[in-house]
């Protein structure tokens, strides 16, 4: 199995207890390909990824990743060169998580070993708490 390499530096925009605690880990390749993402689209320009949790999927809730603008009330978690924006609702939600993207013979996407999901389903794109 490979070993995921993890690159981190919190920086919180929010000056609650919630925000000062969260720790979100992206892989050397999920930066990567956010940065590949991010200079191969325009309508990327001047935005960050935001990682988001909401309602969905057949375990009740799914992941979501935008780019997009920093709102008044996100967290910001800096990686290298890119910034990812995590809103107050989907913060705990991701708490502890690592965002990984995987490539193989089924496709490719962001993955997320998320420690709070108490269960997922066969798909791998939602998952329960």
């Amino acid at each position: 199995m490979e070993s995921m390499n993890t690159n981190e530096t919190l920086t919180s925009t929010s000056s609650s207890p919630a925000a000062e605690k969260s720790s979100l880990k992206l892989t050397d390749k999920a930066i990567q390909k956010v940065i590949t993402f991010s200079t191969g689209n325009k309508e990327a320009e001047g935005k960050h990824l935001r990682i988001y949790v909401q309602g969905g999927g057949c375990s009740g809730f799914e992941y979501g990743f935008t780019f997009d603008d920093l709102r008044e009330d996100d967290q910001v978690l800096e990686f290298g060169s890119i910034k990812v924006l995590l809103d107050p609702i989907s913060l705990p939600y991701l708490d502890g998580s690592t965002v990984d993207y995987l490539e193989d013979f089924r496709g490719s996407g962001f993955s997320v070993q998320n420690p709070n999901a108490s269960g997922s389903c066969g798909c791998g794109h939602s998952f329960s708490v």
